[in-house]
């Protein structure tokens, strides 16, 4: 049992350097927002069940949490996945590969709006430059 726990253990500390090594910066509010634009697991639909950060392009091939890579995926398909290349593991699970990939490019598209428009109002607050006094024509 000791040697089970220390491949797990030392499997896990690798996996986390792995993710620390990749450039990582996806935000809580960012999966927030990832969860409520799916609304179910990205991979078979199913819902009801706790969704879990899947790399549609996983870390151990080059893939980043980011939020135009992470998608919610429910237990069952997040481990079957494991690393493999999502379009494969899609059509080896008779899943509807199509439109999952359509799906998944309106919602990254769709969020990048998003940060978009609110990156815009903020530049448009800045201060204008002081109107010039007029001068005054006098005797």
């Amino acid at each position: 049992m000791a040697v089970r726990q220390t491949r797990r253990a030392r499997a896990q500390r690798r996996r986390v350097k792995r993710v620390a090594a990749s450039g990582s910066d996806l935000t809580e509010a960012q999966w927030r927002r990832i969860l409520d634009a799916w609304a179910a697991c990205a991979y078979c639909g199913g819902d009801g069940a706790a969704l879990q950060r899947d790399c549609v392009l996983p870390i151990s091939r080059g893939g980043r949490y980011t939020i135009d890579n992470v998608v919610p995926a429910c237990r069952s398909c997040n481990a079957s996945k494991s690393n493999d290349e999502v379009t494969s593991w899609m059509r080896r699970r008779r899943l509807d590969e199509p439109a999952f990939l359509l799906r998944w490019r309106q919602i990254v598209l769709a969020l990048a709006a998003e940060d978009a428009a609110a990156a815009a109002p903020a530049a448009a607050v800045l201060p204008a430059e002081p109107a010039e006094p007029a001068e005054s024509v006098g005797p």
